[in-house]
Parts: C-alpha cells; structure tokens; sequence
C-alpha cells in the first residue's frame, strides 16, 4: 500500500497531511502527485469524492517558492461553489507553509476582490469569467503563473468556457505547467 511519504511530498506537506486526517493516498493522488512534483503536464479523470482536488493541491503547495508577491498557480473551476471548495483545501492544506489562496469568482461584489488581491497571494481559484473581469481591469498579475490547473474541465468545456480559457491561456506565461481533472 503507497503511503504519501513514498510521493516525494515534503516533510511540511506531510504534517499538513496528517492534520487534516488523511491517511493513505487516493489511487488518483498516488498516480498524478509524483508526475505534478516533476512539473509534467497530464489529463487525470476519476470518480467525485476520489481525492482529485488534493492530488493537484499538494503537487502546487510542494512546488511554490516562499515569499513570491505573485501569484504562482492559476485553478479555474466552471462554478463558485467549486471554487469556494478547492480554495479551502488551499487553506486547509497549506496551512503550515502560510500559504495564501484566493477565490475569485462572480455573484459578490468585486470590491471585496479587489481589496484582498492587493496582499500577496500565492495561488488564485476562480471561474473563467471573474477572472477575465480582473484581467481586463489589471487588477490581478499573473506574469508569475507556473501551474496551471482546470478543474472538472470536462464540465467547464460543456459549460461553453472554451473561448474564456483560451483567452486566459493567451495571457498568462506560456512556459507553464498544466493539468487537467474531470469525473467520470
């Protein structure tokens, strides 16, 4: 039975890890953490409740630099309560390194949003359109993406975002690190 010490996470990840009560890895962590922590790109599709949010959290919490004032990891997701849901992993799990992540999303008011992207954030969580929005506006730097990741991509392609993820993937780094997860 794979352990998560045998993925190569770091001992910081590890405490986090066993904080929050997990015990051994899901079949989709133990498959995509290792390729993540290399920084290879993949296509992973596994059942709802499998562990997919923390098999692409932990690879992108393992591999952020400290102390960086941009955002390092992109995660778009096709709705705000998923995005709400993966930015609380981010807290939960990053916990011990302080790490900073954001949900930017529609349906509440953008002043809010703005004022919380004027503080470092390490990793950003939002819906294709609200992201489009502060991109347009300049509020939100993302020169400094290095991990990519689409979150039930299968859902945002059916939703029609297509055209939104394009446009963001225009204008973030093109040397960047992408992932993509969806259900079965």
């Amino acid at each position: 039975m794979t352990k998560f010490s045998d993925l190569g996470l770091s001992e910081a990840l590890l405490k986090a890890i066993s904080d929050v009560g997990f015990e051994e890895p899901t079949p989709v962590q133990t498959e995509t953490i290792p390729i993540l922590l290399e920084g290879r790109d993949l296509i992973a599709q596994a059942q709802t409740g499998t562990g997919k949010t923390a098999a692409f959290a932990l690879p992108i919490l393992d591999r952020l630099v400290p102390g960086a004032k941009d955002p390092q990891a992109l995660v778009l997701a096709p709705t705000r309560e998923l995005a709400i849901q993966v930015a609380q992993t981010f807290h939960q799990l990053g916990k011990t390194r302080n790490t900073r992540a954001l949900a930017i999303y529609g349906g509440q008011p953008i002043s809010r949003q703005l004022r919380a992207l004027q503080y470092p954030v390490d990793v950003i969580v939002g819906t294709p359109g609200r992201i489009m929005d502060h991109m347009r506006r300049e509020t939100m730097k993302l020169d400094s993406i290095s991990m990519l990741i689409l979150d039930e991509a299968d859902e945002m392609l059916n939703m029609g975002f297509i055209e939104d993820i394009e446009w963001i993937l225009e204008r973030i780094p093109s040397e960047h690190q992408t992932a993509l997860f969806s259900a079965t």
